[in-house]
């Protein structure tokens, strides 16, 4: 791929996104759907990845700004479900949609159909958490299901390797395939361990935010690359970096953490739209390709297998939630008793998404003997109806399924109150702080100056409490809600002057995006404050 088709699929991909966001539609299927029209344009050229570069290319990435947004407590705090979840139900995934799918579609060997089956298991539930916690879903559910989706791409990737390696004809077993199963999660987190803690001083002892971030950028890739070349588990070695520099992000300075933010939104915005895009403009050549399972077979294919997707993973959910609870009388004492509604959100909140369509493209299309990889395009075509039938039929229905359920949500009320009392902590702290460092003639600062400080901790220790108050009943709005919403148009009011004073040359551009700037990080903490 040169520079232009690549330039062209960028662009295309954010412009369609950008449209979708205006739109009741998902932007994944839009992005399918325009490049799906968009393949069948005269002079378009022709979107191919190579196979060897795309789990290496794609993942890193996309994993690490996942795990580094994820609580680490919250994780440790919920590890049963979500191991069983991430580990259990991948497999029995893999080996229930392979073994279907082998019995379903004539002439289609094992090993290819259990590819199928591994490259289908992770569900991806980037959305899903997304839309938990738009429409209040109890934590723990959230919880489980980002943990889920951190650790369920490493158990998938590793027995879509050894069903691979089966296929090519490597001379792998299954017996072989559990003992490198056994090592590659053991080899990715400990290369994790080994890697987490340098990583994270070296972080913290580069003093420049653009130098910071360039590291941030580099870090997945390097974990994913070295756990890769010992033999471990690259995602796994990714999770664990990741969760260990989130969990400490504080550490860094705000400059750091600002710009890291939007680099990292901006990263996984184009690979998903890429990758969402390329499903549509590669569809025409995968179908063109389908051979004897062409036509109505091959859809009639792709519609079993989407059902065995979405039946295997309630199969697994109900028993893995309440088996447990029989089994262990500690599970019972320490854990709330749990609802059918819970299990039922979670089996319908298994949406397949941008990793599986990583791995799928990243099938090989030759066998060790050169041949062609058994059945690979109808392994990428049902992969492409399974993952585009999960977002329509369960994504867009989630958010429905779950106000019907009326499962409790959160408290906002306590947990506006908690944290109020925090902050109401951490202000007295500072408050005793500043009149130490007053008290030091080296300090000494004039009193408006030293009030302004005074009135930065008061304002930031009022301001949660005020949201528990009475509100404007004219707008709604909290004293705190109105102070912001005033603050900024104070704030674009100044802006607009300062560009104004550029116009008519009273001060330079240098000195307007230094203004500007410092305007920009008072906007972004209202607005930081404001979500």
């Amino acid at each position: 791929m040169n520079a232009l088709p690549l330039l062209l699929l960028v662009a295309g991909g954010a412009a369609v996104a950008g449209a979708a966001r205006r739109l009741p539609v998902p932007p994944p299927l839009l992005l399918v759907a325009a490049g799906l029209a968009i393949s069948y344009v005269p002079g378009v050229p022709s979107y191919t990845l190579d196979p060897h570069i795309v789990l290496p290319l794609l993942l890193p990435p996309l994993l690490y700004t996942a795990a580094s947004d994820s609580s680490y407590l919250d994780l440790r705090a919920h590890v049963r479900p979500i191991l069983l979840l991430s580990v259990g139900y991948v497999l029995f995934a893999t080996l229930a949609v392979g073994w279907i799918a082998y019995l379903m579609v004539p002439d289609l060997p094992l090993t290819s159909a259990l590819v199928l089956g591994a490259v289908v298991a992770p569900p991806d539930a980037v959305a899903a958490t997304a839309i938990a916690r738009r429409v209040g879903l109890p934590s723990r559910i959230v919880t489980i299901l980002q943990g889920e989706s951190l650790v369920n791409d490493a158990t998938a990737i590793t027995a879509y390797k050894v069903a691979v390696a089966v296929a090519v004809g490597e001379g792998a077993s299954w017996a072989s395939g559990l003992r490198e199963f056994a090592l590659a999660t053991v080899g990715g987190i400990g290369i994790g361990l080994l890697l987490m803690v340098p990583l994270h001083w070296l972080r913290t002892h580069l003093h420049e935010a653009l130098l910071q971030n360039t590291l941030s950028l580099l870090i997945p890739f390097v974990a994913y690359g070295i756990a890769e070349q010992a033999g471990g588990s690259g995602v796994l070695a990714v999770v664990v970096v990741a969760l260990y520099l989130g969990h400490r992000s504080w550490q860094v300075d705000f400059a750091t953490r600002l710009q890291e933010e939007a680099v990292w939104r901006m990263v996984a915005f184009i690979l998903e739209t890429a990758v969402f895009a390329l499903i549509g403009l590669q569809l025409p050549v995968v179908l063109r390709g389908l051979g004897p399972y062409s036509g109505w077979t091959a859809a009639l294919y792709a519609v079993g297998v989407f059902a065995v997707v979405v039946a295997a993973r309630f199969v697994w959910v109900y028993p893995a939630t309440f088996v447990p609870r029989l089994l262990s009388r500690r599970i019972r004492e320490r854990e709330p008793n749990p609802t059918w509604q819970g299990p039922l959100v979670i089996g319908w909140a298994g949406m397949r998404g941008v990793v599986s369509m990583a791995i799928a493209f990243s099938v090989p299309e030759h066998v060790h003997d050169g041949g062609p990889f058994p059945a690979r395009n109808l392994v990428l075509f049902l992969t492409f109806i399974a993952v585009i039938g999960t977002l329509v039929v369960q994504g867009l229905s989630l958010p429905k399924l779950i106000r019907v359920l009326r499962l409790p949500g959160r408290d906002e009320h306590e947990q506006t109150l908690a944290e109020a009392q925090a902050q109401a902590q951490a202000s007295q702290a500072a408050e005793r702080r500043l009149a130490d460092l007053l008290a030091d003639e080296r300090n000494a600062l004039p009193g408006p100056l030293a009030d302004r400080l005074r009135t930065v901790l008061e304002r930031r220790r009022n301001a949660v409490w005020e949201r528990l108050g009475a509100v404007n009943p004219v707008t709604g709005e909290t004293a705190d809600d109105t102070y912001r919403r005033l603050a900024r148009k104070m704030i674009e009011t100044e802006r607009q002057v300062f560009v104004r004073l550029r116009d008519a040359r009273y001060i330079d551009d240098e000195m307007l995006r230094t203004l500007l700037r410092r305007l920009d990080l008072e906007e972004a903490a209202a607005y930081r404050e404001a979500d």
